[in-house]
């Protein structure tokens, strides 16, 4: 345990009670007469004077301890620690010319303390608060109490509390009511594991937290309110990912009467709101679009970063009577041949070029082939058995310039996919092609109604049972399920999907038919959803909503 001197013996007095913010003081101020309260960020001994850093919610201010001024004070001052909480009286005044600091707020200004006390003093810190300092992430959680007192966290915080203001305001303008729903509720498959509470009052019997309002909003909807919002809190026993969290919260919104075009209008006010009232950016609307198989085919995933130009490109046909052999046995045995421009990529050193081969197949390729366009000639260790046709068709395929590079991948179209996803992303960062203060919006429209689990030989739903088929989809339905199209849209911000939704079934004979398409029971569907069967029978309007993830669009 510490031991303090006489000086610092002292309990909070309301008479050093704070009447300004540090982080608010300024040359307004210059002459006033303050009294602050914060904690001692910093100290600076400089033989007769002394100089602490003052923090409190607003911000830093430097405070100066002359022993001419007060004693008392400059005594005090001597044995402060950083993280100190005290009191401090004190006479703004403007500082001496050449000693300002123009990173903070307060930097024209300082307080000549007249007296001090201390309110609470603090132990040794296990790590300190700089915000250059490399501190391990277990520490930090564990001390998070002081981890939030870095201004960095800080920041990410009032980013947050911004965005939710404005989303608020947003929404409230267009007409939404906030409603909340339930947080314990029966278990609803949602594609994830729930959390369970157990009912004191039904042993054996658990209430399952949501994984989202779907259900809820939804019903919100036949009750006839038009327009729901809802900042919520979901719950998913899921492991732990760099964009996943067991909690979270997102941005849910459901709308009656409307289409596709009304959802995604809504939503692209909205994001533009919350960018203006958050960062100061305007965003302009209305966002570029592109269908889920361009976004497969370009990108090799339906959330893809486009503020660089970096495509994909099927090369089957490219190849189709190639003399190449790996080709050729890649095609024969029902492979496909998938590529990736690099732009600028010639800048790569040839050992560069071969370590991207090392990282594909660390990824699981058999092997990844480089090209280079250079002077209108494309060189390539293989180049020498490709014709010029397919030398062309790469060129073309994968919108190469003088000075870029192509990669190639022969092999299951989901796993090259995934890896020269992967690239592509490395090497635009490696190039320094991303623009890491922009911001790219992009929708991703008509989707598949459904994919196939081959595994479970059965069919899940891409996104989730209740979104609808597009009207001309509906005969695939019976006849050819993976032919049906959704009428469902995801918003991406720099790679990252930041939310999605469809536009709702609202018939019981069609959501009876996904369900029974999705090899659910009638006995299971009538036992977990047949609240929403009953309620598509009264009257329930056409709808459609979306949700954003809170969490990372902050993020």
């Amino acid at each position: 345990m510490m031991v303090m001197g006489d000086s610092m013996k002292s309990s909070f007095s309301f008479d050093l009670k704070r009447d300004h913010m540090c982080g608010l003081l300024g040359e307004s101020d210059v002459g006033e007469e303050v009294v602050l309260n914060g904690w001692v960020a910093s100290r600076r001994d400089h033989g007769s004077l002394i100089f602490v850093d003052l923090r409190d919610a607003e911000g830093i201010v430097q405070v100066a301890f002359d022993p001419s001024s007060s004693p008392q004070a400059h005594a005090l001052a001597g044995e402060l620690k950083s993280e100190y909480v005290i009191a401090v009286k004190g006479l703004v005044r403007k500082r001496p010319a050449g000693s300002e600091n123009p990173s903070i707020k307060t930097g024209a200004v300082e307080v000549l303390a007249l007296f001090a006390k201390v309110i609470n003093p603090s132990e040794t810190l296990p790590f300190e608060l700089k915000e250059d300092s490399s501190v391990d992430e277990k520490l930090r959680l564990k001390y998070r109490y002081l981890d939030l007192r870095r201004q960095a966290m800080r920041n990410s915080i009032e980013l947050r509390h911004r965005v939710t203001h404005a989303a608020h305001e947003c929404l409230d303008s267009m007409g939404f009511l906030e409603i909340e729903t339930p947080q314990l509720t029966k278990s609803t498959p949602e594609g994830a594991r729930d959390f369970l509470v157990p009912s004191r009052l039904q042993p054996g019997r658990f209430f399952a937290l949501p994984q989202s309002p779907q259900l809820f909003k939804q019903v919100l909807m036949v009750s006839g309110f038009e327009r729901y919002y809802q900042i919520a809190r979901c719950f998913r026993d899921e492991d732990l990912r760099a964009d996943r969290q067991p909690e979270f919260t997102q941005i849910d919104i459901e709308m009656s009467f409307v289409d596709e075009e009304d959802v995604i209008g809504t939503t692209e006010r909205l994001i533009s709101s919350i960018f203006q009232a958050a960062l100061g950016i305007s965003m302009e609307t209305p966002f570029q679009r592109i269908s889920y198989q361009e976004a497969m085919e370009r990108y090799g995933t339906d959330r893809p970063d486009l503020r660089y130009e970096c495509v994909m490109a099927t090369l089957d046909e490219v190849f189709s009577k190639t003399e190449f052999r790996v080709f050729a046995e890649s095609l024969k045995s029902k492979a496909s041949i998938r590529g990736l421009g690099i732009k600028g990529g010639s800048s790569f050193s040839r050992s560069e070029l071969d370590s991207w081969e090392r990282r594909a197949k660390d990824m699981g390729a058999r092997g990844l082939l480089w090209f280079v366009l250079e002077k209108g000639t494309l060189s390539s260790p293989v180049s020498k058995f490709l014709s010029s046709e397919e030398k062309k068709g790469i060129i073309d395929s994968l919108r190469l310039e003088d000075g870029d590079a192509a990669f190639i991948l022969a092999g299951e179209r989901q796993q090259s996919d995934d890896i020269l996803f992967q690239l592509r992303r490395q090497a635009a960062e490696r190039l320094g092609l991303v623009d890491e203060k922009s911001f790219k919006v992009v929708w991703v429209v008509d989707f598949p109604l459904l994919s196939y689990n081959a595994s479970e030989e059965r069919y899940d739903s891409l996104h989730h049972p209740f979104t609808s088929p597009t009207p001309s989809s509906l005969a695939f339905i019976d006849q050819d399920p993976l032919k049906a199209r959704a009428r469902a849209y995801d918003v991406v911000i720099n790679g990252i999907e930041i939310g999605g939704g469809s536009i709702r079934i609202h018939q019981r004979d069609v959501q009876e038919k996904m369900f029974n398409l999705l090899g659910i029971s009638r006995e299971e569907y009538k036992s977990k959803f047949g609240f929403l069967l009953e309620a598509l029978e009264y009257g329930a309007p056409p709808h459609g909503g979306i949700a954003l993830g809170l969490d990372r669009l902050v993020m």
